[in-house]
């Protein structure tokens, strides 16, 4: 009794996990308003564009969601949109959009970042975690960065350093930690460096219509 119970718990949790790309392209309906509108800018909490997800990682685009969920990343409208979703919802988004790009892949190694940029950059040992062409993390639930808006980057690193705001911040303490050894100018920097590099993430446009 015992022993079935057990198999049939994890039965269910193999098929909550089971990413299924095709029943994701049905699931997208909330997602494409912002991110299937090549250069939509958000307004909240400032003007950005909207992250480009196309060929982001699965487990990332699942990572962020439920953080998104949780209220570890406060924004109000994708806390809403995290929160409808169940878990096998997310594990089929995400599939959808880790292929959507169909990008050729990176090149190994990032051209050089000018000098004072090469050495924020080395203070935050970025590439420990985000990889040497800022595009191969070496976990799954950490994002790509390499070719991402700069303007969105630079707003996602201040979110980091934000404390006590019930609608803006993130909460993860390694990156409040590496965000907050840097002024506001120098994450910019820092942005719009990571901004200038080859990319495998787009931003593919699709109707509303469907």
């Amino acid at each position: 009794m015992k022993i079935s119970l057990v198999l049939a718990a994890l039965a269910g949790s193999f098929s909550v996990q089971a990413q299924d790309v095709k029943a994701g392209e049905k699931k997208i309906a909330m997602c494409i308003g912002c991110h299937g509108i090549v250069g939509y800018q958000a307004t909240f909490p400032e003007i950005y564009k909207v992250p480009m997800i196309a060929g982001q990682s699965a487990k990332y685009i699942v990572s962020a969601l439920q953080a998104y969920a949780k209220g570890d990343r406060k924004h109000p409208t994708m806390r809403g949109i995290a929160q409808s979703l169940t878990e096998q919802d997310m594990a089929d988004v995400a599939a959808y959009y880790e292929q959507q790009a169909k990008a050729p892949a990176a090149p190994d190694t990032a051209s050089a970042a000018p000098e004072a940029v090469a050495k924020l950059l080395e203070k935050g040992a970025c590439a420990s975690c985000h990889g040497a062409n800022f595009s191969k993390p070496i976990d799954g639930t950490y994002p790509k960065l390499a070719g991402q808006h700069a303007d969105y980057l630079a707003a996602a690193l201040r979110a980091y350093k934000t404390e006590g705001n019930p609608n803006v911040g993130r909460g993860n303490a390694i990156m409040a930690g590496q965000a907050k050894q840097f002024s506001n100018a120098e994450l910019k920097s820092i942005a719009a460096y990571l901004a200038s590099l080859p990319s495998e993430l787009k931003t593919v446009p699709q109707s509303k219509f469907r």
